[in-house]
């Protein structure tokens, strides 16, 4: 393994190559001498600081070449520092690159030890940076009250959520029962400028259609029998606040168009009423159907659809969460352990493939349950697989070690890229950042079959 870090210089000029190479001393230093090569060095090495001659071949006396290359290393890694290296008389050019994404330039002629400064600079500032994202990554979640996770997915969601919520648009949240929706709604509101104000939910799947009328528009007194009082509707009672309609997807069809109206004018009447009232509300529904699909089969207004996805947020399923299964059983483990005085600290190895296997279809809701109840049920001080009671047939065995899901990611890999290059050996070693040679041995360590070896040149 090599301690120094990674600096790759593209550069043309041999004898200039070699400079570079002693003055940078105190860096690995990898080089390029052109487009292709540059870029395939980029992919394996992964650098965090690229200096790029300005004047490469095919054009050496042009500046095009140098332009492409930094647009392409933008695009393949965002955060590896740009520094642009040029003539005196390429200075406008150069400001040029820094609007295209380059971190700085420096004019030739080339004395190392400035140069060596900018480098410096520039690779202090993209450490700082890893640092940061590593460390949002971390924390991202502990911002939104109910939501554990280091899954990518997820917290792209809690950055979406941290985006919209001080926004007063309509949001609509996708996902399977039980993957939180109702945590990400108060979160919406908790992060808005309603926080203070109500925050009020109804089900619109738990109460029959013939009340779920009166219990979104309220009623005045004698609007029906049994109607003994004016009463106020959901939407009436969140008046400055967060209206949470869950489950919109249930929403009777005969309903929609009076939810609909409500929608495009902020006012509604009461049952049995005939004054309009007007009431500054922020909607967030949710639901686990497919709303495309409704439409199409005219369950869902089409109208209505679009007045509620201003902002539309897909929550992942569990089982695309990696990792998060077993970090939430872990908590629920803590909580339940408590609640029940139960002195239980941790899970066997064969419960913790368990939950790490399962494809929990209930999601966090499903996973909180089997939690609570292996805790009442367990008999010693660690949750067993049987204490879990999770369906035998739905479970799939985890890799035995880290190196059988090396190799299961290395072969998706290498057949994915294989795939995109159509079987274009040289091209597939090229893209996956790899020479030729350790992209054959690396499939004959896999014991790939014939016909993925059957490749082109």
């Amino acid at each position: 393994m090599n301690d120094k870090p990674y600096l790759l210089v593209v550069e043309d000029d041999e004898g200039l190559r070699e400079q570079l190479k002693w003055a940078f001393s105190h860096y690995e230093v990898i080089t390029a001498q052109d487009k292709n090569e540059a870029i395939t060095k980029l992919r394996r090495y992964e650098p965090g600081v690229v200096t790029l001659d300005l004047g490469l071949p095919p054009n050496p006396c042009g500046y095009e070449e140098g332009l492409n290359i930094l647009q392409e290393i933008v695009s393949l890694s965002p955060s590896t520092k740009v520094i642009m290296v040029t003539g005196q008389s390429d200075r406008t050019v150069a400001m040029q690159a820094i609007n295209l994404g380059a971190y700085d330039f420096y004019v030739k002629p080339i004395e190392g030890q400035a140069l060596s400064l900018i480098v410096d600079r520039a690779y202090y500032l993209h450490t700082l940076e890893k640092e940061y994202n590593q460390l949002n990554t971390l924390t991202l979640s502990n911002s939104i009250k109910g939501i554990l996770t280091s899954s990518p997915s997820m917290q792209k969601v809690c950055r979406t959520v941290q985006k919209v919520a001080p926004n007063n648009i309509s949001i609509l949240l996708l996902g399977e029962s039980g993957t939180g929706k109702e945590v990400l709604a108060n979160a919406l509101h908790e992060h808005s400028d309603r926080s203070q104000e109500p925050f009020v939910a109804i089900n619109c799947a738990a109460i029959p259609e013939n009340l779920l009328e009166s219990e979104l528009f309220g009623y005045e007194k004698g609007a029906f029998t049994g109607a003994v009082k004016q009463t106020l509707g959901k939407i009436e009672m969140a008046n400055k606040g967060t209206l949470f309609l869950d489950e919109i997807g249930d929403l009777p069809i005969s309903l929609q168009p009076k939810l609909l109206r409500f929608l495009q004018e902020r006012t509604f009447e009461r049952l049995g009423g005939r004054t309009s009232i007007a009431v500054d509300v922020r909607v967030v529904c949710a639901t686990h159907h497919d709303l495309q699909e409704s439409i199409q089969a005219h369950t869902f207004r089409e109208d209505l659809y679009y007045r509620l996805s201003e902002v539309t947020i897909s929550i992942p399923p569990l089982r695309e969460r990696i990792g998060d299964a077993a970090m939430m059983a872990r908590l629920f483990l803590s909580r339940f352990s408590q609640e029940y005085k139960r002195p239980i600290k941790k899970f066997t190895p064969e419960a913790l493939d368990a939950i790490h296997s399962y494809s929990w279809p209930g999601n966090v809701r499903e996973l909180e349950n089997k939690i609570k109840r292996a805790v009442v049920m367990a008999d010693t001080a660690q949750i067993t697989l049987g204490d879990l009671d999770l369906p035998f047939n739905d479970l799939h065995a985890m890799p035995f070690n880290l190196k059988q899901i090396r190799d299961s990611a290395e072969k998706e890999a290498i057949t994915t890229a294989l795939n995109y290059c159509d079987s274009n050996m040289s091209k597939a070693a090229e893209l996956l950042g790899v020479t030729r040679p350790t992209l054959y041995n690396l499939m004959e360590k896999l014991s790939m079959t014939e016909r993925e070896l059957s490749v082109k040149e």
